[in-house]
């Protein structure tokens, strides 16, 4: 036995030298070889998630926002910026003032990445500006060339919008100005208005001056060590942001890297190019907004210092690796040269009972190996009970394209679904009806499991049905055949359908995705159910959704017409009940027969909730029974776009009642409320409708309730006020007849004339003379 044991000691030492000095060698020769390059790859692909995190940064706190800042302006709120597409400037003086003031406040707004705002009318050729307000850009266009620059390649371009280079800007655009009045270097974004307009055919131009310090002050935060090595290049070679203020608006040259980089179609690539005789490592990433690039270089050195100091470390740690492995190799030989007693040690842990002291090793490890055997049959049958979890996340991740093929093999083949056929469809149900919603949660999953259940028994001829349902209460249905036909798929929806009708008296919805040949590719025809889902929001009567065009307007970027969403605004500030409701139609025909994504009609939706959710405000209304209203949540529990109009009618129809009855008890407060604003505004346009929605009451009940409280019509009233206030300017300032014309109101000093005729009995001139005559 000694023999034997001494043996077994000395194989057993050898054993474990042996594999330690293999195992150290290999690791050594191994982390020698590959570990610097695998290190470098490392830190470029840290570099180039630096640089894409800088701008992606870049993108949406500058340039999403000075895009957000042209959207804000041609909505026209407060201020309609297209005032002179059509008129010109006589009698509009104060819009121009209203409209440098807007401009101003975008400016100061922003003022963190933006240095001024302009409007330029090409028609008229007048530019008002957030710091020289208005200007004739003919009679000042070569003194501001650089700064408006922008007018000529927005009107030159085929595009509806234009980045312009850096460049060194003066405060004021028009002047040429000492040294002293230069600001901080500008990058200027103009965009022509209308929306889909091209810079030729516009009306409007609406240019950005933004700072560049607003890019470069990013990059220096978040890459200080690269900050002078980082530049932002334009498509056309020129740099526009750069730690060198002295070389933006130039061209970067023709390098080879600078080259590539242009050349390239990639949105973000790294690559090594030598420059001034060494090798650099070069990164770019392209931003979405302008296809504009940043780019940065590092000397290659600044890796390889570091991974030649690594590889000495890692040399170091395997000699100590081997000097501790043959200690610990003495340590477990002599501890552990008797592996049968030790095994046999381990072996009796494994029973309940204390085994028979008689039993010799082998028996002991032959009884134990029956054992292990009966947990291993016992584990089968538990992972047989959860079978339909593990199912389940295998579906979802097939849907969401988890898997490479080898890896969707062996989990479909682990529960059992074959792959044998040639064609796989996928069906999304979409329990829509406002009874599943009021369901119970129990009773809910009760449905969607037992039509699973009900789905995946059925026998369709020729076909395998695969069911899950999906987070957000969908549940996914995919059909495998060999034979793809529209019919199969009709009839296993119209089985779904007739079974939730008949069992539980609900109703859902079902977009059909595409056929596909491969397992693999299920995820497409899912990705296409999904789309025809959401405009079921929007197609109510259709119970099957199967229309293919409609995938057509998911990429749509058509927007239903401005004039469309104001018309609400304007009649629900009038309180008009019935301008209201055709306002309603006409935007919900819209979304029905044009061209517009389903995510965009929900936005607008949603957007024409919000502007009645503001008017509610304003008119401080408060419901009958005093309970509070929430106008969104009780959106968000909206099926489709009939039950959107039913809530959405209704509740104005409720909500305007009310305030005409509650204008009832306040007609006095009203009256002098116009009174009052006649009076300060008679330089502006008073018609009936624009007053009466400032006082919130209907144009029509506003001219009832005036004729009663003051014995005069609306329209003599305010002629009346203009005509006193003409003839107080008339004797106390030194006015024109056309400037006393302006400033009460009428936009032709003909007009003003003739009504000061009718009213007085004789003309302004005739009473200016007497007035003089008298003096």
């Amino acid at each position: 036995m000694k023999k034997n044991g001494n043996s077994a000691f000395a194989n057993l030492a050898i054993s474990y030298v042996t594999v330690v000095m293999v195992i150290v060698l290999l690791l050594c020769s191994i982390f020698y070889m590959y570990f610097p390059k695998n290190y470098n790859e490392e830190i470029q692909k840290k570099n180039q998630i630096i640089l894409e995190s800088a701008a992606n940064y870049i993108e949406s706190s500058v340039f999403q926002r000075v895009q957000q800042i042209y959207l804000d302006l041609s909505l026209g709120e407060p201020v309609s910026i297209d005032v002179f597409a059509k008129d010109t400037l006589q009698g509009n003086h104060g819009t121009v003032l209203d409209l440098q003031d807007l401009l101003k406040n975008e400016v100061a707004d922003h003022a963190d990445i933006v240095s001024a705002v302009h409007l330029y009318y090409p028609k008229q050729k007048i530019m008002i500006s957030s710091d020289a307000g208005l200007r004739y850009l003919d009679q000042e266009r070569e003194g501001a060339a650089a700064a408006v620059s922008w007018v000529d390649r927005l009107q030159n371009s085929d595009s509806s919008f234009v980045w312009t280079e850096a460049r060194i800007a003066s405060k004021d655009i028009y002047r040429s100005l000492p040294d002293d009045n230069l600001v901080n270097p500008m990058i200027s974004y103009a965009h022509s208005y209308p929306f889909h307009s091209t810079g030729a055919d516009c009306d409007l131009m609406i240019a950005i001056d933004m700072k560049e310090e607003a890019i470069s002050g990013i990059i220096r935060h978040i890459m200080p060590s690269d900050y002078k090595n980082t530049f932002v290049l334009g498509p056309s070679g020129t740099i526009i942001s750069a730690a060198d203020k002295g070389i933006l608006g130039h061209s970067a040259g023709s390098s080879s890297h600078i080259n590539k980089i242009l050349s390239s179609t990639a949105v973000a690539e790294s690559f090594t190019d030598t420059m001034n005789r060494g090798s650099n490592e070069v990164s770019f990433h392209t931003f979405p907004s302008n296809d504009w690039k940043i780019y940065n270089i590092t000397p290659t050195d600044n890796y390889y210092q570091k991974s030649i100091l690594l590889q000495r470390t890692v040399l170091l740690i395997c000699l100590l690796a081997a000097i501790v492995g043959m200690v610990l190799s003495g340590i477990f030989t002599v501890a552990i040269y008797d592996p049968l007693k030790r095994l046999r040690d381990k072996m009796k842990g494994m029973f309940d009972n204390t085994p028979d002291a008689g039993l010799n090793e082998y028996t002991l490890i032959d009884t134990a190996i029956n054992k292990l055997t009966r947990k291993v049959s016992s584990l089968e049958e538990t992972l047989q009970a959860n079978s339909p979890v593990i199912k389940h996340n295998i579906v979802l991740n097939l849907l969401n394209n988890s898997y490479s093929d080898a890896e969707l093999v062996e989990q479909l083949q682990s529960i059992h679904i074959p792959m044998s056929y040639t064609h796989y469809c996928c069906m999304l149900i979409d329990p829509v009806s406002p009874g599943f919603k009021a369901l119970h949660s129990k009773t809910a999953q009760f449905v969607l499991y037992r039509m699973i259940n009900q789905l995946e028994a059925a026998d369709f001829a020729g076909c395998h049905i695969i069911a899950e349902e999906l987070p957000d209460k969908k549940v996914a249905v995919i059909v495998c055949t060999d034979k793809a036909e529209e019919g199969l798929l009709e009839q296993i929806s119209g089985f779904i359908l007739s079974e939730v009708k008949r069992s539980f008296d609900l109703e859902f919805r079902i977009s059909l995705g595409c056929w596909v040949q491969r397992f693999m590719e299920v995820h497409k025809s899912f990705g296409e159910a999904k789309i025809l889902a959401k405009y079921g929001f929007l197609l109510p009567e259709v119970s099957i959704i199967k229309d293919t065009s409609l995938l057509e307007r998911e990429g749509s970027p058509n927007e239903i017409p401005q004039a469309v969403l104001l018309k609400f605004k304007e009649k629900l500030q009038a309180r008009n009940i019935e301008g209201v409701f055709a306002a309603i139609d006409h935007l919900l025909d819209q979304m029905r027969e044009g061209v517009y994504s389903a995510d965009y009609c929900r936005f607008i939706l949603l957007n024409t909730v919000s502007v009645y959710s503001d008017y509610l405000i304003s008119v401080r209304y408060t419901p009958a029974d005093h309970v509070k209203i929430n106008l969104y949540n009780e959106y968000t529990s909206i099926h489709d776009i009939n039950g959107y109009r039913a809530w959405l009618t209704d509740s104005i129809a409720v909500c305007i009642g009310h305030m005409e009855k509650r204008s009832d008890n306040r007609t006095s407060e009203s009256i002098e409320a116009v009174k009052q604003y006649i009076s300060s505004h008679l330089s502006e346009e008073l018609s009936l409708d624009t007053v009466a929605g400032k006082v919130f009451i209907s144009p029509k009940y506003l001219s009832k309730i005036f004729k009663e409280e003051t014995g005069t019509n609306y329209i003599e009233y305010v002629t009346g006020k203009r005509m006193e206030k003409a003839l107080e300017l008339m004797a106390n300032h030194n006015m024109t007849i056309e400037q006393i014309a302006n400033t009460v109101g009428y936009g032709t000093t003909a007009y003003f004339i003739k009504k000061f005729k009718e009213k007085n009995g004789y003309t302004p001139k005739h009473y200016i003379r007497q007035l003089m005559e008298q003096s």
